[in-house]
């Protein structure tokens, strides 16, 4: 049964459409302050697609973070009291308050660390805001961490090219199922 590939295929058309850089901006910007899907998901395939506009995907992706980012400091800087009953009642609530830690003994680095890794970023921005962070330590870690991410993301998809997207097809349905497998005994071993 071939599920993935067809997914893949439809991913890679999605990735070669003229107005793919609009929705991989506005992913980006809504990721850093309230969405939960990460824009690698659509920078990878675009930068795999169309190598040579690589680098202009990863800036893109950075900025529109970067601005996303000061969004979620604003909501948390002005809008948290609303936001908290929410928030505690979410998935979130164990991770913001290790994010508030974080700030505590770390501040610049743990941004830009967030930014960097795949801990939830959106939840740094609006600690980082409920603590008014100093804003330009918030946006120059958010620039460096967002940014290193993203420009390794882009530039190993585009190193990789057609050459990566013709061998990662072949391999996809093997990968997905094997991605399916591992989740199950994951899922089944965690909640024993």
């Amino acid at each position: 049964m071939q599920l993935f590939t067809p997914l893949y295929d439809k991913c890679m058309a999605w990735a070669r459409h003229r107005h793919a850089w609009g929705y991989l901006a506005g992913l980006s910007f809504a990721e850093s302050s309230f969405f939960p899907i990460p824009p690698d998901v659509m920078l990878a395939p675009m930068s795999m697609a169309q190598p040579e506009r690589a680098m202009r995907f990863a800036s893109l992706t950075t900025v529109a973070s970067v601005i996303g980012g000061l969004f979620g400091y604003l909501i948390g800087y002005y809008f948290f009291e609303l936001l908290q009953p929410w928030l505690q009642a979410s998935a979130y609530w164990e991770k913001y308050l290790h994010a508030r830690e974080w700030f505590d003994a770390w501040g610049f680095w743990a941004i830009l660390v967030a930014g960097f890794s795949p801990i939830p970023y959106k939840v740094f921005t609006i600690a980082a805001g409920t603590l008014a962070m100093n804003l330009p330590l918030f946006v120059a870690g958010s620039c460096i961490g967002r940014g290193g991410r993203f420009f390794l993301v882009a530039g190993l998809m585009a190193w990789g090219g057609e050459r990566m997207e013709t061998r990662l097809r072949t391999y996809v349905e093997r990968l997905g199922w094997l991605v399916v497998i591992i989740a199950i005994v994951a899922f089944i071993y965690f909640n024993r």
